[in-house]
């Protein structure tokens, strides 16, 4: 294994160009409870681009490499590891160093096996999406079967793994995207009725589809935006599940009053490994059966970052997961 790896890096935030490809970065080693792993492909999430635009909550210190859904095959262990072994088909839901990268460390409770049923390109549009989606429903919205969720921006990545969550939770399944194409992978992925949130009335149409009632779950991408549209859709009891947002919205709080809803925050960063590991046991049985089924829209290489970080903000309409290759 060479000392020096590729891997993006950051010394300053700021607009995309700031992420660097660097060809003389030390490849991390893993200490007790860690693993070192030879990243195949890592995930690009919304999230990562408020981080490296420094409007995050969190910043990390400068220079760092961003990335926490990295896939790829266990290279060495630290002292204590137990779960995987050099060698094993792997992804991950955090990582230390950072996955965008050609190796990256992360912890023991951070790595799960990656099934041969699914590619790496798809394992590394496991860990954010569905583990944010499962948050959202399960842990905050407290969804039960017979709900119906409506998923707003479906056709991403979070949105893809909510529907196909919410179909095998026994919930009826409604979605928005932006595009016929989005409509149709959010309908082949679970919903039961997708609608273009671009059109004017796509609300009413969404209303009328449940017969006035309105809609138990929210679960909403783009809350600077639709927190409003969303109240006024809430059944009695309805709860909005804030999974992004991109800015701040005013709002009458008197329209969660008449029906008693909640708005509710979503963070997986602080999911407790009690909470990651039920989930990472759902989702591991969903991809046994089949059920879970990442969809990858775009992918790049690793040199062109930056231009993954622009078209994941700027795209019109999103079909899927976007992730960097490393080859």
């Amino acid at each position: 294994m060479s000392a020096l790896m590729r891997a993006i890096r950051v010394s300053e935030f700021g607009a995309p160009s700031v992420l660097k490809l660097c060809t003389d970065v030390k490849v991390p080693q893993p200490g007790s409870g860690q693993v070192l792993i030879r990243v195949h492909a890592c995930g690009v999430n919304p999230v990562e681009t408020y981080i490296r635009a420094g409007t995050y909550s969190r910043k990390p210190s400068l220079p760092y490499t961003p990335g926490t859904d990295a896939s790829g095959v266990v290279e060495c262990v630290g002292k204590g590891v137990t779960a995987v072994k050099p060698g094993d088909r792997v992804f991950t839901t955090s990582t230390q160093s950072g996955g965008y990268a050609e190796f990256a460390v992360t912890t023991e409770e951070s790595i799960h096996k990656l099934p041969d049923t699914l590619d790496f390109k798809q394992g590394a549009a496991i860990g954010i999406p569905y583990f944010t989606a499962y948050r959202a429903l399960v842990h905050k919205a407290h969804v039960k079967p017979g709900d119906t969720v409506l998923i707003h921006g479906a056709s991403g990545g979070v949105g893809l793994a909510a529907c196909q969550l919410s179909r095998v939770l026994g919930l009826r399944v409604l979605g928005t995207a932006g595009s016929k194409e989005g409509m149709e992978l959010v309908v082949k992925n679970g919903a039961h009725m997708a609608f273009n949130h671009r059109e004017d009335d796509y609300t009413g149409k969404i209303m009328e589809a449940t017969e006035g009632q309105g809609v138990d779950v929210i679960v909403e991408m783009l809350s600077n935006i639709n927190l409003n549209k969303d109240l006024q859709m809430m059944a009695f009891g309805g709860r909005v599940a804030v999974v992004g947002s991109r800015g701040s919205i005013d709002f009458n709080p008197r329209d969660t009053m008449g029906k008693e809803t909640s708005i509710i925050g979503v963070s997986l960063f602080s999911a407790t490994p009690v909470e990651r590991k039920e989930c990472a046991a759902l989702l591991f049985a969903g991809m046994e059966d089949g059920w879970l089924c990442p969809i990858v829209s775009n992918q790049y290489h690793l040199d062109k970052a930056a231009q993954a970080h622009h078209d994941i903000i700027n795209s019109r309409g999103a079909t899927g997961k976007i992730v960097l290759i490393m080859c």
